[in-house]
């Protein structure tokens, strides 16, 4: 039930969702599976890819939270004083904004195809938004 499949650009990866640790961020997301959307390269953070999601508001705050997602971890940013978000780390992150330094709920980790991680950033920044596509894995 938490095993996801995420396809980004050429990828394919294995993931999982953080229930135990982000319990209402899952469920709201889980709601809107199959997601998808597209990818750019963050223009703050570091090494990371982001769907910008604008005023959404999924009615969240926050749980489980980092400004530092490990490389394959997702993180949703629910809004407040940046527009909401959700950034996926593949190198080193410290996730910000022009207002300064930000928190997200780290929500979803990848599990298999860490190895095309930095190759999915790299095409992003050089190649520009990438298609990214979750779905609940068969």
């Amino acid at each position: 039930m938490d095993a996801l499949t995420i396809t980004a650009g050429p990828f394919t990866f294995g993931a999982r969702f953080e229930t135990a640790a982000a319990p209402k961020t899952c469920a709201k997301f889980r709601s809107l599976l199959p997601y998808e959307g597209q990818i750019v390269h963050v223009r703050w953070s570091g090494e990371g890819v982001w769907i910008p999601l604008g005023d959404t508001d999924f009615g969240l705050g926050y749980e489980n939270h980092t400004s530092h997602p490990a490389p394959g971890q997702f993180i949703l940013y629910p809004g407040g004083i940046s527009e909401t978000e959700i950034l996926l780390a593949y190198g080193g992150v410290q996730f910000s904004s022009k207002m300064g330094q930000l928190a997200g709920n780290h929500f979803i980790t990848i599990t298999e195809g860490l190895e095309n991680l930095a190759e999915l950033g790299k095409r992003t920044l050089w190649q520009g938004a990438q298609p990214i596509r979750f779905e609940l894995a068969r």
